[in-house]
């Protein structure tokens, strides 16, 4: 798979209120003009409160993970220019699902991003933090077409214990060719020295991965993270041969196809489900409904 030049609203230079567009820079750069308009493509698959329910398919899988209000939510919003795809709350602790959106162009699927629940969030009841970790865990180390993982980290804080665990847990797969990056979020915060000194850090505890700066409120890092992306699942597909698209949802009831002898993940348009909370298809959290939340973890 090679890129192909795009011509994103969200990725072009000027806008109609005279001011420079975000992403004007990228305007020189066509292969992140593109990818910016790969990840517009991203829409909300399917959410589960566990990882058997989760659909199997043959398509590169990227997982965003971090402690709860790291910012994980909000960058992924930001990466691919929606503003309600991956549920964000103000309120750690919320997002309780692993919530999966497909990237291509409609009819295809080129890849899946993975919302993983935010960890470390005090409030949390212990037994639903242990659980959790499992399920991270066992998603992380297990998953069979997980390619890509992008750890979301608050630079103001560094890494956290559990940041470190879970470098730890996925350095065996990293070192197998597992891509890998620290994205530090909410770099704006920071002075040109402290950011300097941030990356410095987070490029040593990266190991085998990348890290790199971000900003969802001035668009620091967008493009570039956009496009390291792109090349991963380019690299992937030019490894593989190609692969059908995912398989539509089941219209009699609403379902994703899941693995033999698990129960069905609830899919897009169930209307009970941890569904797009509007027409854009976000994953929204349930918990305040009733839905398919559950006393469980971690945030956004």
């Amino acid at each position: 798979m090679t890129l192909k030049k795009t011509s994103p609203s969200a990725a072009q230079a000027g806008s109609s209120h005279g001011k420079p567009h975000p992403y004007a820079k990228a305007e020189h750069h066509p292969e992140k003009v593109a990818a910016l308009g790969w990840m517009h493509t991203a829409r909300f698959l399917t959410t589960a409160p566990q990882l058997e329910w989760l659909p199997p398919h043959a398509h590169p899988e990227i997982a965003f993970v971090g402690r709860s209000n790291a910012g994980k939510s909000t960058a992924i919003n930001t990466l691919t220019q929606q503003t309600r795809l991956a549920f964000a709350s103000k309120k750690p602790g919320r997002t309780q699902h692993i919530n999966l959106f497909s990237l291509g162009k409609q009819g295809t699927t080129d890849a899946v991003l993975a919302d993983l629940p935010g960890y470390g969030y005090a409030a949390v009841p212990k037994d639903a933090k242990i659980r959790w970790q499992r399920v991270m865990a066992n998603y992380l180390m297990t998953r069979e077409n997980l390619m890509g993982v992008v750890l979301m980290c608050d630079p103001r804080l560094g890494l956290t214990e559990l940041d470190e665990l879970l470098l730890e847990a996925i350095r065996p797969r990293v070192e197998k060719g597992l891509k890998f990056l620290i994205l530090l979020t909410k770099s704006d915060k920071l002075t040109r020295t402290e950011a300097t000194k941030a990356l410095s850090i987070a490029r040593l505890q990266a190991g085998g991965g990348e890290a790199k700066l971000f900003s969802a409120m001035k668009k620091q890092g967008v493009d570039d993270a956009a496009l390291l992306l792109r090349q991963w699942v380019d690299q992937w597909h030019a490894e593989r041969p190609a692969v059908a698209p995912l398989p539509p949802v089941d219209a009699a009831n609403g379902l994703a196809p899941a693995p033999d002898g698990a129960a069905a993940a609830p899919a897009a348009g169930d209307a009970d489900a941890c569904s797009p909370g509007d027409s854009g298809g976000s994953a929204s959290d349930s918990s305040d409904s009733g839905g398919c939340g559950d006393s469980g973890s971690a945030g956004n």
